[in-house]
């Protein structure tokens, strides 16, 4: 999800997928009686608790992902555990699509065993696409508030943070707020992470510039209009992000989510990250099961896996704030010192309601292209 999650990603996808769907074999039978149940389980419970999961999911053999980078918060070595822990294939497709393309290969490769199993969405777009998401709760469900998770199970809110602004020192002059960006030393240089009408990323970009422009989370034109001023002045350029953009020198100007500003510092001493004052725009990702995923045992693991405390302190490892990280803390299984480092947030913080995110990209959806292209 572009990932860009890029969130915009990397992408030939529409082309390729369309060829996988073409060629595809029919879905792999994942055990007479047991895929069926394991399509239809709410919960590990249904399926005679987890250490029948955990066989179900081992006779599939194979969890599909897509849309996750390595360095997207720490999930390289998320599946790594994972494929050790449980002696899981992980096939991983497309890791730098955009959320928007999550749903196309999806909908595109429906009925194949090349489907996506499981989803990790922006915001905006997990909430147009409900329909596709299998209901299923977690066994740590109780630990995520009610704000951040569907009541039926369909959604849960993974993992969140902070729009930044990360930049090359070495490049350009330091960055102290958003309206620095429109100045001509930066011209050529500043970059969005993702479409804003299909990443979660770019999508949060525009709230970000919105309430630092005078609009708000319900009011996204300001942030349209500031895209359309560094346009104008060739400042923003249409690159997709990913780390070797930025390494590259080819954007060394980068809105994004601070865990992924902050995890390129490690390899770019030079790059600094802010998240600039007056407004810090909260965001968290939703995770979902397919309701055509083609090992839907494997996909019921794969999320026990990511709200047990391994999975969500391996998202804190890349920086990422997991979604039950307040019940860790409680509970003495957070990993202290990774969860002390994470940068402090000061001021108003604006974290948009989903009725603020879907009236925002229909907004978006209507005026961004005109605006920005």
């Amino acid at each position: 999800m572009i990932h860009t999650r890029v969130l915009s990603l990397g992408l030939g996808a529409v082309l390729t997928v369309s060829a996988l769907a073409a060629c595809s074999p029919p879905p792999s039978d994942s055990g007479s009686g047991s895929g069926d149940k394991a399509a239809t389980a709410t919960s590990a419970d249904d399926l005679g608790g987890m250490d029948a999961l955990v066989k179900a999911a081992k006779k599939e053999g194979t969890l599909n992902v897509i849309a996750l980078p390595p360095t997207w918060a720490n999930y390289g070595n998320v599946i790594k555990a994972f494929e050790k822990k449980y002696g899981i294939k992980v096939k991983s497709d497309q890791p730098d699509a955009a959320s928007q393309e999550e749903i196309d290969a999806a909908q595109q490769l429906k009925g194949t065993d090349r489907a996506p199993d499981v989803f990790d969405l922006g915001q905006s777009v997990a909430l147009a696409n409900t329909d596709m998401f299998a209901p299923y709760k977690v066994s740590t469900w109780g630990d995520v508030g009610s704000d951040f998770k569907d009541a039926d199970g369909k959604w849960i809110n993974d993992y969140g943070g902070y729009m930044s602004i990360g930049y090359d020192s070495k490049k350009v002059p330091a960055v102290t707020s958003l309206d620095d960006l429109s100045k001509p030393a930066y011209k050529g240089k500043v970059a969005l992470n993702g479409d804003p009408t299909t990443a979660g990323s770019g999508f949060s970009g525009v709230v970000m510039a919105s309430v630092l422009s005078g609009g708000s989370a319900d009011d996204l034109g300001p942030g349209v209009d500031f895209f359309a001023k560094l346009k104008k002045a060739g400042n923003l350029i249409p690159v997709d992000v990913t780390p070797s953009t930025i390494e590259s020198g080819q954007t060394p100007v980068v809105i994004d989510w601070d865990y992924l500003n902050a995890a390129e510092t490690s390899k770019l001493p030079s790059w600094k990250v802010v998240v600039p004052s007056g407004g810090a725009v909260a965001g968290y990702y939703y995770q979902a099961i397919s309701n055509d995923a083609p090992h839907p045992a494997a996909a019921r693991l794969w999320e026990e896996f990511l709200y047990s405390d391994e999975g969500q302190n391996l998202w804190l490892a890349g920086g990422a704030r997991p979604v039950r990280a307040d019940a860790m803390v409680k509970a003495g299984t957070i990993d202290q010192a990774k969860y002390d480092a994470l940068p402090k947030i000061a001021g108003t913080i604006v974290n948009p309601t989903n009725e603020q995110t879907t009236k925002g990209a229909a907004y978006l959806g209507k005026n961004w292209a005109k605006a920005v292209g």
